[in-house]
């Protein structure tokens, strides 16, 4: 029988480091590889393109309130670093919001996101191995926000989509990143 964890960072400690432990053959605790940080990204884009300034401001204020409800942070505004006139935008202007979760904040969202979120995703079938990169970080997309429990769809302004990256720090290979993500419980293909 399976223990029961609370969250992902008691099971990091007490099962999944002497695991990697074992398969990697690693000298020391502090080699195992551990995620550092989750970032959460959205782009405005498409959803204020035409629109008044008035509209715009609405746009961001709902957006920034649903993904501060969704991580329990508030989110910061990212700005545009160089002027596209194809893509009608102008330097500093904002174009997106992010949260960086660590700690305490980043477990639980984590926790949420696998037993959660990614069950209730339209057409999920498990996470493909290339959605890892050359250093062995995890990228995902979620289309929709409204997945997230927190989001009421009846109050819910604007539906807008989501890039979670999970940041994972001391891993040579790939194929360590991968199996650390398979020990805490994510659903990979």
């Amino acid at each position: 029988m399976q223990p029961d964890y609370k969250d992902l960072e008691e099971k990091y400690k007490k099962e999944v480091i002497f695991k990697m432990i074992e398969k990697f053959g690693y000298k020391n605790v502090m080699a195992v590889p551990k995620i550092e940080k989750v970032i959460i990204n959205t782009c405005f884009g498409k959803l204020i393109y035409g629109k008044s300034s008035k509209e715009q401001e609405e746009i961001k204020k709902a957006i920034s309130e649903d993904l501060a409800m969704i991580t329990s942070q508030k989110p910061i505004f990212t700005k545009a670093r160089k002027s596209i006139s194809g893509f009608k935008i102008k330097k500093g202007g904002v174009i997106g919001a992010k949260v960086t979760l660590r700690r305490r904040r980043m477990y639980d969202f984590l926790k949420k996101l696998i037993h959660i979120v990614l069950p209730r995703s339209r057409d999920f079938k498990g996470i493909e191995k290339s959605s890892f990169d050359k250093k062995g970080n995890l990228t995902l997309g979620i289309n929709e926000h409204i997945v997230f429990p927190e989001i009421s769809l009846e109050k819910t302004k604007v539906i807008f989509g989501l890039e979670i990256s999970i940041v994972i720090t001391g891993q040579k290979t790939k194929q360590e990143a991968v199996t650390l993500l398979e020990f805490l419980g994510f659903p990979l293909k």
